[in-house]
């Protein structure tokens, strides 16, 4: 944490609310980055990204200085963003018979041949968030960590406040459960 931001967040802790505003300037895209990998909506996003920074600034005392605070404040994103998953996870239901055109070309190519379907990267993309936007709260969380974000297992415990076994047990469980979407996708398309 560079002496910049110790001051400003002293002058918070002192009660100058205004300067909490510098370190939101700073952060904020990061934080919108992280929400937009949880929420599918735009609103739904700027929600979370105000959650979060309403927590930070009511949690601030809590924070001891001895990570930089960025690292403080994402961990606190991510613990919102899985907060999030979990109120929201009964919009979690759509059908895959609702797939677009071009989702379900590159699904045939992929069936079909693997290594040929990589070329429409558009709609391969929108096929995983409809994938992942199945998956259960915990399951999306650490599919989203570990394999779209490229974390590490020890990093997912920090952020999460899990174990790292949890961690190892979570991501195994979201694997599984990915593939049982899969093989329901091709089920329901292939009938």
């Amino acid at each position: 944490m560079d002496h910049t931001e110790a001051e400003l967040i002293a002058a918070v802790l002192q009660g100058d609310a205004a300067s909490f505003e510098p370190l939101i300037k700073k952060y904020s895209p990061r934080v919108f980055a992280t929400a937009r990998r949880y929420a599918r909506r735009e609103s739904e996003v700027e929600d979370i990204v105000q959650e979060v920074w309403l927590k930070a600034f009511q949690k601030l005392g809590s924070f001891r200085g001895e990570a930089p605070f960025e690292h403080w404040l994402m961990r606190l994103a991510v613990r919102t963003c899985y907060d999030f998953l979990r109120a929201h996870q009964r919009n979690r239901e759509t059908a895959f018979s609702e797939l677009t055109e071009p989702e379900n070309d590159w699904l045939e190519r992929f069936a079909q041949d693997p290594d040929a379907a990589a070329e429409d990267a558009d709609a391969a993309r929108a096929l995983v968030e409809r994938l992942l936007a199945q998956l259960s709260p915990p399951a999306r969380l650490i599919i989203t960590l570990l394999e779209i974000e490229d974390r590490s297992v020890k990093e997912i415990a920090k952020l999460t406040g899990w174990s790292v076994p949890l961690v190892k047990v979570r991501a195994f469980r979201a694997r599984a459960e990915m593939r049982k979407l899969l093989a329901r996708i091709a089920k329901e398309k292939y009938l």
